[in-house]
């Protein structure tokens, strides 16, 4: 019987599982039929004599293309079915610290909030606190000083009053949506947004009786306002469930685009598929007694080469109990 693989292919036709399970790889088979190529029209075929001459255009560049070069450790032999994209030790070590430490970040959250996270956790009006998550999520702490929320702190308004924050020489963290060039037009979309559902509150309770998992999911989908990219939106849902606002909690990434969690988790888990994404990624949150929400941070720093603190202090370092975990969970 032909044996299939994960990847849904015959085992000696995959060159990941025929590796993995030392199956020697069927060799490449091609027809032995001659090629046949018909000769190819000359480029000025039909133009008449003394006709204009036709030049060959460069093609346009690419507006807005980035290229950056992955930094990726050397290939030592390194496995794990919880990464399969992975033949490095060195960056499966690198990834299982950034669990920990956004695992970490998710404990600190919930039972110590530093800066504006505090004051957002503090008991008071919900419509200002929740407003004051949407504009740290939208700007982003920044990672180097002494007080990561300055800039928030300093351009930040009131639900009351109605304002939009001044962003004009505003700083903003790694994983802001300022940046996207239509900042502006966030905050007004978000104002309607919850204005239609009356409130901030009802617009992120919606029914009474989701679960936070549903909710989390529902409410997520609701937000896609414009310019307020993915990473902000699962951010602010994070916030407003961490710090005890609403009702809150990720059952699974929302995978699926060009954001750096997505890119990094295809590399990582080894498959694009946004289906099977979610759930390897959610087998190795389980493997590392981990959230799932914290594999957010954790693959945004990883796939990066960053390490975007999320707000926390510098002098903050991930459990170490929680550190071995990972590492014992990828096997190193």
């Amino acid at each position: 019987m032909p044996s299939f693989c994960r990847h849904n292919r015959l085992v000696q036709n995959c060159p990941i599982c025929a590796r993995e399970q030392a199956v020697e790889m069927r060799p490449v088979v091609s027809s032995g039929a001659p090629r046949v190529s018909s000769p190819r029209p000359a480029r000025n075929a039909g133009r008449g004599a003394g006709g204009p001459r036709q030049t060959k255009r460069a093609p346009a560049a690419h507006q807005g293309m980035r290229v950056r070069r992955l930094d990726r450790g050397a290939d030592d032999g390194f496995s794990s079915a919880l990464v399969p994209g992975l033949r490095s030790s060195a960056d499966a070590a690198r990834l299982a610290d950034q669990i920990a430490f956004a695992a970490t970040r998710l404990q600190i959250l919930a039972v110590d909030p530093p800066g504006l996270y505090a004051e957002v956790a503090a008991p008071g009006d919900v419509e200002e606190r929740a407003w004051l998550a949407f504009q740290i999520a939208v700007i982003s702490p920044l990672d180097e000083g002494e007080d990561p929320f300055a800039s928030i702190d300093a351009v930040r308004t009131s639900w009351a009053s109605g304002e939009l924050p001044d962003l004009d020489g505003a700083q903003a963290g790694a994983r802001t949506a300022v940046r996207s060039g239509r900042a502006r037009e966030t905050f007004v979309a978000y104002r309607a947004w919850a204005q239609r559902a009356g409130s901030q509150a009802a617009a992120f309770t919606g029914e009474r009786g989701w679960s936070p998992e549903r909710r989390f999911d529902r409410v997520y989908e609701r937000l896609a306002l414009p310019g307020l990219h993915r990473d902000a939106r699962y951010e602010l849902l994070v916030l407003l469930g961490r710090l005890g606002v609403f009702e809150l909690r990720g059952g699974r990434l929302h995978l699926g685009g060009a954001d750096e969690p997505t890119l990094a988790a295809k590399r990582a888990l080894g498959i694009g598929d946004p289906l099977l994404l979610e759930r390897r990624a959610a087998d190795l949150a389980a493997a590392c007694e981990v959230p799932i929400e914290a594999l957010d941070l954790a693959l945004f720093n990883w796939g990066s080469g960053g390490h975007a603190r999320g707000g926390l202090p510098e002098s903050v370092a991930p459990d170490e109990t929680v550190a071995e975990r990972c590492r014992a969970a990828l096997g190193l």
